[in-house]
C-alpha cells in the first residue's frame, strides 16, 4: 500500500460508527424538553449539536456529547435573577424534564449542563437563552449563581469555513485526536480544532492536497505544535472566546514530530507504518507486508491493546517515572539518566510507579510491558499483556536483555481509559 492508501484508510477507520444512536439520544433528549417548554414532539426543533460532534470533528468512540437547548425567551424573566438560585433552578428543571424519557438512566446537574450517562457515552445538556448576535447566555450555578456567554455556532461556522477552503482541516482535527488519545495528551476538543484552525491560517501548503500529502502534513504540523509557545488559553475560532489548555502538550507533539520525521525517511518499509502507528495508535494500518509475514512468526505475538478493552477519552493526567535500583551502586530516575545521556545496562531492577494523577477517585490502575527489538523477538519474549495494579499504583521489573522496552500505565474510571502515560526504556 502506498501512503496515501494508509492514511485513507486511517482516517477511514477513525469514523463515527454509531451515529444512529448519538441521533436517537438527542433527539428522546430535544423532544423530552420541547415537551416541557414548547408543548410540542420535534426531536430536532430548539437543539443544536455543539462540541466535537456538531463541528464534525469527532472519531469513533467519542464519550462526550454535547448539546445546547434553546429555551423560550418567555422563560428568561423566571431565571434571569443572579445569586438567588435561579440557575440551579433551571438545572433541576432541565433535568426533571428529561428524566421523564429516561427515568431509569442515571443524570446530574454538574455546574453549568445536566450530565445524561448511557454507560459508554455522558451527553451534557446546557440550556441557553439565545441572544440577537446568535451567541446564548447559559446557567453558571457556581459562586452563587450567574450567567454566562458562548457562542457555539461561530465556531461552527469557521471550522466548515476552513474546511471549504483546505478540504484537510476536519481530518487533521481527527487525526490529532487519535494522537492525543494514543500519548495520553490531556488536551479538549476544541483546542485542538483551534490548534489545527492556526496551522492551516499559518499556511496554504496543504490546502485540497490528497491523501498521498498527509505524511508531509503530519510532520509539519506537530512541528508546528511543539513550537507553540506556553500559554494558558487560545482564542477559539469565530467566537474568539478564551480556550484553555488542561496541560502542556509540546513536549509529546516534539516527540510526534520526531517519529515523523523517522517514518518518512523509512518510506516504504514496513517499519514506516510502524512508526506511524507509535504516533496514531493501532487504528493505523500495518505495512502489507507486515500482515503477510505475521503468519509466518517465529515468535508469539502476544502484544494486547487497550483499545480492545475500554474506549480511550483523556480526561485527565497522569506521569509515571521508574527508579532504577542494583546492590552496590547510587538509585537513578530513569529521567535523569535520559537526560544525562547515561546507559541503562541489563541486570537492573526498575520500579515503576504513579508519580502523579489528577483524576478524581475511584478508579484502578492498568500496565503493560512490551519489549522491543530483534532480541526480544528471538527469545519470543516480546510479552506486551495487560497487566491490574496490585493497589500501590507500582510495577517492578528487571533488565535482560538489549532493546527497546516500552511501559504503559492506564487509569480507567466508569468503564473507560480518561488518563495514561509511557516510559521508553533503552536498554544498551
Amino acid at each position: 500500500m502506498t501512503v496515501a492508501d494508509d492514511f485513507k484508510t486511517f482516517v477511514e477507520k477513525l469514523k463515527v460508527t454509531n451515529g444512529d444512536q448519538i441521533s436517537d439520544r438527542y433527539g428522546r433528549i430535544t423532544r423530552a424538553l420541547n415537551r416541557k417548554y414548547r408543548g410540542t414532539e420535534s426531536k430536532t426543533d430548539n437543539s443544536l449539536q455543539v462540541g466535537s460532534y456538531g463541528r464534525f470533528t469527532a472519531i469513533k468512540g467519542i464519550s462526550d456529547l454535547d448539546m445546547i437547548y434553546e429555551m423560550p425567551t418567555s422563560q428568561w424573566d423566571r431565571f434571569k435573577e443572579v445569586g438567588a438560585g435561579k440557575q440551579s433552578a433551571l438545572l433541576q428543571e432541565i433535568k426533571a424534564a428529561i428524566k421523564e424519557s429516561y427515568p431509569n438512566t442515571k443524570m446530574r446537574g454538574d455546574g453549568q449542563v445536566v450530565v445524561i450517562s448511557f454507560g459508554n457515552q455522558e451527553v451534557e445538556v446546557v440550556p441557553g437563552f439565545r441572544q440577537t448576535d446568535d451567541s446564548y447566555k447559559y446557567p453558571d450555578t457556581k459562586n452563587g449563581g450567574k450567567w454566562k456567554d458562548t457562542n457555539p455556532r461561530a465556531e461552527i461556522k469557521a471550522i466548515s469555513e476552513a474546511n471549504k477552503t483546505t478540504q484537510n482541516s476536519r481530518r487533521l482535527c481527527k487525526m490529532v485526536r487519535a494522537w492525543k488519545n494514543r500519548q495520553g495528551v490531556n488536551m479538549g476538543g476544541l483546542l485542538i480544532d483551534t490548534l489545527v484552525y492556526n496551522f492551516f491560517k499559518s499556511t496554504d501548503a496543504y490546502n485540497c492536497k490528497g491523501y498521498k500529502y498527509y505524511n508531509q502534513l503530519c510532520r509539519d504540523f506537530f512541528e508546528f505544535l511543539a513550537n507553540q509557545e506556553d500559554q494558558g488559553y487560545f482564542k477559539a475560532p469565530g467566537s474568539r472566546q478564551p480556550v484553555y489548555v488542561k496541560s502542556k502538550f509540546q513536549r509529546k507533539a516534539k516527540k510526534a514530530y520526531n517519529l515523523c520525521l523517522k517514518a518518512i525517511e523509512a518510506e516504504g518499509q514496513a517499519s514506516a507504518n510502524k512508526k506511524w502507528k507509535q504516533i496514531f495508535g493501532r487504528n493505523f494500518p500495518a505495512s502489507t507486508a507486515v500482515a503477510v509475514a505475521t503468519e509466518a512468526l517465529a515468535w508469539r505475538d502476544t502484544e494486547e491493546f487497550i483499545e480492545d478493552r475500554y474506549s480511550v477519552e483523556i480526561r485527565y493526567n497522569m506521569a509515571i517515572d521508574c527508579r532504577i535500583e542494583q546492590k552496590g551502586y547510587q538509585t537513578r530516575w530513569l529521567i535523569q539518566m535520559l537526560a544525562n545521556k547515561l546507559p541503562l545496562l541489563a541486570n537492573k531492577k526498575l520500579e515503576f510507579s504513579v508519580s502523579s494523577i489528577d483524576v478524581p477517585p475511584p478508579f484502578k490502575i492498568e500496565w503493560k510491558v512490551l519489549n522491543q527489538g530483534s532480541i526480544a523477538e528471538q527469545r519470543d519474549e516480546i510479552r506486551g499483556q495487560i497487566w491490574k495494579d496490585t493497589g500501590h499504583q507500582k510495577r517492578s521489573e528487571r533488565t535482560t536483555f538489549k532493546g527497546g522496552h516500552l511501559v504503559e500505565c492506564y487509569a480507567i474510571k466508569d468503564g473507560l481509559v480518561v488518563a495514561m502515560d509511557s516510559i521508553d526504556v533503552p536498554i544498551r
